[in-house]
């Protein structure tokens, strides 16, 4: 981003009185991109909206787009984490290889203005470590860091992590828009 660059950032104003938008589709893509096409036509200016999540390959994917909702309604971190274990129990090596993906949405007044994805390689642990951070972070290994996403620093990881770099190329776009 261009040194001195700046974009106002705001909530939709009255977010929670708007109809909800149902996160259903398969993609992380099409959830954001869904996220922000539906928000962009009942708010002014241009909407920024994001789907991400843990994907193992391992696992088949899993839990993919369904990351927050991996252990089943009301389910705190703790159990996505403990659920994710024990599903990898017993694997090495490769088997534990995941990553982080994230999609930023642009959109405005109903139409798309841009798409924006990265991701984060990691490892996962057998056993969470680190307190800071939220999700999979303790359990998410950084080989680039040699830390787990809950062992660095809130600007490591909007240097480094999925959220981070797929937000950075999204504010680039607007701001090369202005």
């Amino acid at each position: 981003m261009p040194a001195g660059a700046a974009i106002d950032l705001a909530f939709i104003p009255n977010f929670d009185s708007l109809p909800l938008f149902e996160e259903i589709w398969p993609t992380f893509a099409e959830n954001a991109a869904g996220k922000a096409l539906h928000y962009s036509r009942l708010a002014e200016g241009i909407v920024i909206a994001d789907d991400s999540g843990l994907v193992v390959p391992a696992l088949g994917g899993a839990p993919g787009v369904l990351s927050a909702r991996y252990a089943g309604p009301g389910a705190t971190d703790m159990d996505r984490i403990h659920k994710l274990l024990s599903e990898l129990r017993g694997k090495k090596g490769d088997y534990r290889q995941a990553r982080f993906v994230c999609v930023v949405a642009v959109a405005e007044s109903g139409n798309m203005r841009g798409l924006f994805s990265a991701a984060a390689e990691g490892i996962i642990l057998e056993e969470p470590s680190g307190q800071g951070g939220f999700g999979y972070d303790p359990v998410f290994f950084f080989p680039a860091l040699g830390k787990t996403y809950a062992e660095i620093s809130r600007e490591e990881k909007n240097s480094y992590s999925h959220r981070g770099k797929a937000f950075h190329k999204a504010l680039d776009f607007l701001l090369k828009a202005k």
